[in-house]
């Protein structure tokens, strides 16, 4: 049969790579061994030594594919007047024979842009498009799609006979490359982990993927659009064709919650990507651990963009002349410092630039001047040296317990997290700071009990938020200090290191570092690393202050910003992509695109949630599926007698009719622990994937708060009390809010089989 030929065509090609791959593997071996056993002489051979041991490194990690397809695609263009015809497998990697033939080319490389990008009315030149799937070192199986040439004929070869299956597709005339790969890829069973996809990239994927680096890119994508996995690949993408310049500026990934953070933390080292920081927005604020969570009210002031000016009035408080004069110690004698020449420093050093921290060391300076000079005047009659003595004096002055107490009084050093527990914890500090800003019972909203210490207090995520917006202001508490390094061997010595270029040289100055005594310091935590690409997953969730956060740490203006709209749940959420695009203020002209299908969500899933999107956000149009899943969504509405039994009995079914796949059931957040005991104490093993002890996201069967399960996806999904989570929100019993009904979205969408509701209180109406 020709479907065999061509399984054994292509499982003969496996075999010509992987040999081809175990020899760059090989050669990269053989030059990390050969590197740590070289013989050093003198400097040029440490850097040499240092480059190459380098780059064998990175080829030998790079080149670590695991279990993963080596290649899962080809592409045929059509033949030229001479009857040639070019072919190209792509794959994870770029693979080459011993002879530096191209065997296998990198899926990020332009010459595979037509193996995501071509369809049936644009062909790109080719003939005809392969998918192959590969498990193990084993092809079991093919997928061909063949294109018209520009004559219109269907380029089938003599004997092929053109076998398509619409089974599990939408009928509707979307564009889909690979269809069966793509069925076969959705049709898996959830690992708890996400995959990468580049074997399945669609043409409107792969577009945004390749996007030129500069400007700000934002995309909007609702539930199963692939958005997540699109820009996770986007940033594989310009680490490969822009790495020059992103392995030295670096990229970051942001995420909403560390259980995101865990879910897609190996797409991008399977793409042969490890350098790339992940993070939440709290988890960018160094040294702030978040403990706590804040009620909606509040979270949603904190959030504000009021909150900037709120913060640099707050410091200005702090930043006070003496109401009555000091009398300072100098010796045996008292000199007194007056509260009007305070005020006159304090005014002059509000004018000037810099930092409130930078700027103490003035306001030090020149009281301690002011006192050294009046004492001169008063006690000092020998006028010889009067500079020097002056001088002397002031630092005398200074060193006092007495100055220095007036001096943290009148101009304190703060760190971020002390200015806000001195200011939430004290009425008079909000009001003075809120004063025509805030309303009286939004300045009632902040207030807290003072904690004994700093590392009592329980810290939330929109604290986190304002203590980086202090640090800009505050600035750094300290100064580097230098750390002495190894005693200067001398191998060094007499050697220009600015005559060494780009690698060369930064290894070089990393020898030098090393043998070399020279100054080092850790950031302090005002100081802020920037990063050359950012990108930001379910942005619809931040707050206008979260937005600042990553404002800071945005080296060039190149950033990608994913998320949904009709997927908003956080009380502080933006809410639109204008007001994203008003906080970041992008250097050049923002590009917006929509991604429009939904491969992950079946239709019957996206069927039922309609409704509630459209009552939620009434300007946004859901996703178009492409695919079914043959199973109904089951809506269970019980007495509260029979609500356990049915909960459970739901669950089972769930788990049966998905086996070996992932199971999720998703409730109201006060709701979870209460659910994972009932389960329990049936014998089910219910996880709560947010507890250090468990099989976090990997587990056959997880129970989720809705507000955190953005982003994440199931084979089934059991939703509880959909209701309760619709009113989220509300002031009032009974009443459904726009928040809780994006809330319920999300949790609806997150199947990708089948979908679940019970309940025993009344269904939201877009639901009945």
């Amino acid at each position: 049969m020709a479907h065999e030929r061509e399984i054994a065509e292509e499982q003969r090609f496996l075999d010509l790579a992987l040999a081809a791959l175990d020899h760059m593997r090989s050669e990269a071996r053989s030059l990390r061994d050969s590197a740590a056993v070289a013989n050093m002489r003198g400097a040029g051979d440490l850097v040499e030594r240092d480059v190459v041991m380098g780059t064998a490194l990175h080829r030998l990690d790079q080149l670590a594919i695991g279990d993963q397809p080596l290649f899962f695609g080809r592409i045929d263009y059509v033949a030229n007047e001479s009857g040639q015809a070019d072919t190209y497998h792509v794959g994870r990697l770029a693979v080459s024979d011993d002879q530096l033939n191209p065997l296998v080319v990198d899926w990020r490389a332009p010459v595979a842009e037509a193996f995501y990008r071509a369809t049936g009315v644009e062909s790109l030149g080719l003939s005809r498009r392969r998918h192959v799937a590969i498990r193990g070192h084993g092809v079991t199986g093919v997928e061909d799609e063949y294109f018209a040439d520009a004559n219109g004929n269907l380029l089938l070869p003599d004997d092929e006979v053109r076998a398509a299956t619409e089974e599990g597709l939408v009928e509707g005339g979307l564009a889909l490359g690979g269809p069966g790969a793509l069925l076969a890829a959705l049709g898996r069973a959830r690992t708890g982990r996400m995959g990468d996809i580049i074997a399945t990239i669609q043409g409107e994927q792969d577009q945004i993927i390749r996007t030129p680096l500069p400007g700000v890119l934002l995309v909007q994508g609702g539930p199963g659009t692939g958005k997540t996995a699109v820009a996770l690949h986007r940033a594989a993408y310009l680490l490969f064709t822009h790495r020059a310049t992103l392995e030295r500026q670096g990229v970051l990934v942001v995420g909403p919650n560390p259980l995101f953070l865990n879910y897609i933390e190996n797409v991008l080292p399977s793409l042969g990507e490890s350098g790339v920081t992940l993070s939440t927005i709290s988890g960018l604020v160094t040294n702030v651990e978040v403990r706590g969570r804040d009620i909606d009210d509040v979270d949603r002031l904190k959030g504000d963009l009021r909150m900037v000016q709120f913060i640099a009035r707050a410091l200005r408080t702090r930043q006070r002349p003496l109401r009555s004069d000091v009398q300072i110690p100098v010796g045996r004698a008292i000199v007194v410092l007056k509260a009007k020449y305070t005020k006159e420093i304090v005014d002059r050093a509000r004018r000037r630039p810099g930092n409130h921290n930078q700027r103490r060391s003035a306001v030090g300076r020149e009281l301690a001047n002011r006192l050294a000079s009046e004492y001169q005047q008063r006690f000092v009659r020998d006028g010889s040296d009067e500079g020097s003595a002056l001088g002397e004096l002031a630092d005398l002055i200074r060193a006092t317990p007495e100055f220095k107490a007036t001096l943290q009084r009148i101009w304190p050093r703060l760190s971020g997290q002390e200015l806000l527990h001195d200011l939430f914890g004290a009425p008079a500090l909000i009001e003075a700071a809120g004063r025509d800003l805030l309303s009286d019972e939004e300045c009632a909203l902040l207030y807290r009990a003072r904690a004994q210490s700093l590392e009592e207090i329980e810290w939330t995520k929109a604290d986190a938020a304002l203590i980086d917006e202090a640090r800009v202001l505050l600035g750094p508490r300290r100064r580097p200090r230098p750390a002495p390094k190894a005693i200067d061997t001398g191998i060094l010595a007499g050697v220009d290191l600015d005559s060494y270029q780009g690698d060369v040289r930064g290894a070089a100055l990393r020898e030098a570092a090393r043998l070399a005594p020279s100054a080092s310091s850790a950031l302090d935590e005002a100081e802020f690393v920037t990063y050359g690409h950012i990108v930001v997953d379910e942005a619809q969730d931040l707050s206008p202050m979260e937005l600042h956060v990553l404002r800071r740490r945005d080296l060039t203006g190149s950033m990608t910003i994913v998320g949904d709209m009709g997927q908003a749940t956080t009380a502080s959420s933006s809410a639109s992509w204008n007001t994203v695009l008003e906080v970041l203020q992008p250097r050049r002209a923002p590009t917006r695109v929509d991604l429009t299908v939904s491969y992950r969500t079946p239709e019957e899933v996206l069927d039922f949630a309609a409704p509630t999107l459209l009552a939620a956000s009434p300007d946004l149009e859901p996703p178009r599926p492409v695919r079914r899943a043959g199973s109904t969504p089951i809506v269970e509405v019980v007495s509260p007698e029979k609500f356990s039994t049915t909960l459970i009995a739901a669950t089972v079914r769930e788990c049966a009719a998905v086996a070996p796949g992932r199971v999720a059931v998703i409730v109201g957040a006060p709701r979870v622990d209460e659910v994972v005991a009932l389960l329990r104490s049936e014998g089910i093993d219910a996880v709560d994937p947010r507890e250090q002890e468990s099989r976090g996201l990997s587990a056959d069967l997880v129970v989720l708060a809705a507000e955190g399960a953005n982003g994440l996806e199931f084979d089934a999904v059991i939703v509880v009390e959909p209701g309760e989570i619709a009113r989220r929100g509300s002031a009032s019993i009974g009443d459904v809010t726009p928040r809780g009904l994006r809330t319920l979205y999300v949790a609806m969408t997150r199947p990708t089989r089948r979908l679940a509701i019970v309940a025993c209180g009344p269904l939201p109406a877009t639901l009945l």
